[in-house]
């Protein structure tokens, strides 16, 4: 059976723009303008298909600012800030360059990219052996027999990996369980409450005991008083974050064009050849070298 590599590509991008940003190096082009998150995102995913001897490569985008989740939420990742000057450019042209790189690119309006890579490897993983890779732990939920989920540790070849056995060993929970887990817990990065006083242990525990958030709340007489007490009186926030903390596995696509459309093979020189129509000049030095 093949792999399939799924990429959270604005993981990537973000990743190794703040990894050169912060000593000032934003190896602009000609023009003056910034590549050093492209030139990052390229060689990063050139390495992961190496590593996880991908057959096939799909990248995955978001597309806007606002999903169905900020109906949900007015407050769900409202307190981003605005990325810097320097970064702005590079997210139409990282998307152009990884085109012509072969990759497929997809991005769907209105769903976070997070949404598109649960869809594509829920859909898909009877078919292949897929990898995702992302620094988001969020992914961990779609972990299954063919999934697995590389979070980004270090550089561009250290990883966490881990498999659907790996999870349950180490949380004692199903991996879909990490939705109800997220939901008590909350996620101040992502801007949902949780219930406010029941940190990720705790939370842990309730699921474990319990298997799911409605449960939980049915047996809340059987709780201590204090958390008795914060269930009931976040009980609305807990139901909001269950929603928010889902990732969305039926966003609609065309799954035979993404079939047809995502073969990739690796060749150094077209790779190159890309690189240096963009200036892209430490990425195609690092690619001689894979």
């Amino acid at each position: 059976m093949e792999n399939l590599l799924i990429v959270d590509g604005m993981a990537l991008l973000f990743r190794h723009y703040y990894a050169t940003a912060m000593h000032q190096q934003f190896m602009r082009n000609s023009k003056g303008i910034p590549t050093n998150g492209v030139q990052g995102f390229i060689r990063h995913v050139a390495t992961a298909v190496r590593d996880t001897k991908a057959h096939h490569v799909i990248i995955a985008w978001d597309m806007g600012a606002t999903t169905f989740r900020n109906d949900i939420s007015e407050t769900y990742k409202a307190h981003r800030v605005a990325p810097p000057d320097e970064m702005s450019p590079q997210f139409a042209h990282v998307q152009q360059v990884s085109q012509e790189l072969g990759f497929h690119n997809i991005g769907v309006r209105n769903y976070e990219a997070d949404d598109v890579i649960g869809t594509i490897a829920k859909q898909l993983e009877g078919d292949y052996h897929i990898k995702i890779v992302s620094g988001d732990k969020d992914l961990l939920q779609l972990l299954d027999d063919r999934i697995e989920v590389w979070l980004i540790k270090k550089g561009f070849t250290e990883y966490n990996v881990y498999t659907k056995a790996r999870f349950r060993e180490e949380y004692g929970l199903e991996p879909g369980q990490l939705v109800d887990v997220k939901a008590f817990m909350g996620d101040t990065a992502d801007g949902y409450p949780g219930v406010k006083g029941i940190g990720e242990k705790t939370a842990i525990k309730l699921i474990q005991q319990y298997g799911t958030v409605a449960n939980a709340v049915d047996h809340t007489h059987e709780l201590p008083k204090g958390q008795q007490t914060k269930i009931e009186t976040y009980h609305d926030d807990l139901m909001m974050s269950l929603k928010l903390a889902a990732i969305h596995t039926e966003v609609p696509l065309n799954y035979e064009e993404i079939k047809n459309s995502m073969p990739y093979v690796t060749d150094t020189v077209k790779m190159c050849e890309v690189c240096d129509q963009h200036e892209l000049k430490v990425a195609r030095n690092y690619l001689m070298k894979l």
